[in-house]
Parts: C-alpha cells; structure tokens; sequence
C-alpha cells in the first residue's frame, strides 16, 4: 500500500456502521492510511471491537439516530479531522404498502443520523479551520429503485444536505463531500434476486459488483490534502452503472 499518497498520518477519523461491510473497509483503509481511528457502530460488537483491534481504533456504541447519542459518539471520538457517516439501513417494500415506521425508521437511520453528527463536529472542525466529512449516499438516491421509495429519499436527502454543508463550511477550511456506491458486494446485496443481479450486471460497463475496498479507496482520497480543493462533489463509485 502507498502510504505518502493520500496520507492521513496523524489525522483521527470516525467511521459510522462500522461493524461491517462498507464501513469497515473504509475503517481499514484510513487506518492503513495511517489515521487513527474510532469505530462507530449500533449492533455487531464483536466485530467492531474485533476490528478496533486489528487496526488499533477504539470502538463505540452509539445509535446515530438520537440525536443525544450521536453529539455523544462524537464527543467521545475526541477532536475529529475526518467524520465519515456510512450508518445505514432498508426496509424495502411498494409504496402502497409501505408503513409509517418503515419510512420513518429508514429516514431517521440514514439521513437525520448525518445531520445529527455533522452538527455534532463541525464547530470543533470550523474552530480549526480544518476537517473533512464524507456522507455516504447511493447510486439510488441519483436514480431511484423499485421498491425502495423511502431508500431512495434518504440518499438523495443525504446529497442536497452535504451540498448545502459545504456552502456554509466552506469559508473555515472544512470539506463535505458524497459517496454514492452503485451495488457493492455486502449484507444489504445479498438478497438481490439472481434475475435482478444479471441485469445489474448487463447495465454495468465494468461489468461486475463493486468491492467495499473500491469504495474505501474513493472515500479515503476524499479525506486526504490530496482532496483539498474539492468539496460539495458527488463521487459515484459504480463501475459506470450511473451514466
């Protein structure tokens, strides 16, 4: 691994859903990076802590959707040059039938829980006049998907906020930029049927599912002076799926 390029030496990071998947590639790669990191996670805490371990991080529990325990995980990360927001969750289903608490718990899970952090760190960052936040969204907040109206809102919410974030932080030094992975290979694309996974494919130039390590790649550039001049961005990590 080259670790001069898109250094994070002596940088401390908070990686959100962490536990597993996305997160914790990109915990793996800061860390490699040579950032210290926290582990943010809300369930899995073997694997966190197991993870914590491995790269010489910290775990904690918090559920990022209170907005209590998210300034809480943020207070307990110390002072933050790098806040990476990954939580996240589905509760698919048609619109018609799609219940109050399914959209809610979505929404609340994937889109307030990065206003709550963000809030959280930013008058620490501005203070400082340095800081980079990642917020990571999908190619179906661009896009859309059947069946995953409340999903699909949350990632795009994430998209407009992080925009607006970088317009007001923008004059204290302090980055926001977007991730937006297409389908990557975790927990949350496993259950993709075989029909809708070969379509996919056909749709997809680079011609396979993504890696979380692809992902992690984009996200640590981002958080690196390599990335200083670039915020308010949307990076779609995708394999040309969203062309």
């Amino acid at each position: 691994m080259n670790s001069t390029f898109a250094s994070l030496e002596g940088k401390t990071a908070l990686v959100t859903g962490a536990s597993r998947g996305i997160g914790r590639a990109v915990a793996v790669e800061l860390a490699g990076a040579g950032a210290s990191i926290v582990v943010g996670y809300r369930s899995g805490r073997e694997e966190a802590e197991a993870l914590a371990q491995e790269i010489n991080g910290r775990a904690v529990h918090a559920d990022v959707s209170e907005p209590a325990d998210a300034a809480r995980l943020v207070e307990e990360a110390g002072d933050l040059d790098i806040l990476v927001n990954n939580a996240g969750l589905t509760r698919d289903g048609v619109l018609a039938r799609m219940s109050d608490d399914d959209w809610r718990v979505v929404l609340e899970t994937n889109l307030s829980a990065v206003f709550y952090t963000c809030r959280a760190v930013t008058r620490g960052m501005m203070k400082r006049r340095a800081g980079s936040i990642v917020n990571m969204s999908s190619i179906v907040g661009l896009h859309g998907n059947w069946g995953q109206a409340n999903y699909a809102a949350s990632k795009a919410g994430i998209i407009g906020f992080t925009k607006s974030l970088a317009q007001e932080l923008g004059s204290r030094g302090v980055r926001a930029n977007v991730v937006a992975p297409g389908y990557v290979k975790t927990q949350l694309t496993d259950v993709i049927p075989e029909a809708a996974r070969a379509k996919m494919l056909d749709l997809t130039p680079l011609g396979r599912l993504g890696d979380p390590e692809d992902v992690a790649g984009a996200v640590r550039f981002l958080c690196s002076d390599e990335a200083a001049f670039i915020t308010g961005v949307v990076l779609l990590v995708d394999g040309g799926l969203g062309m």
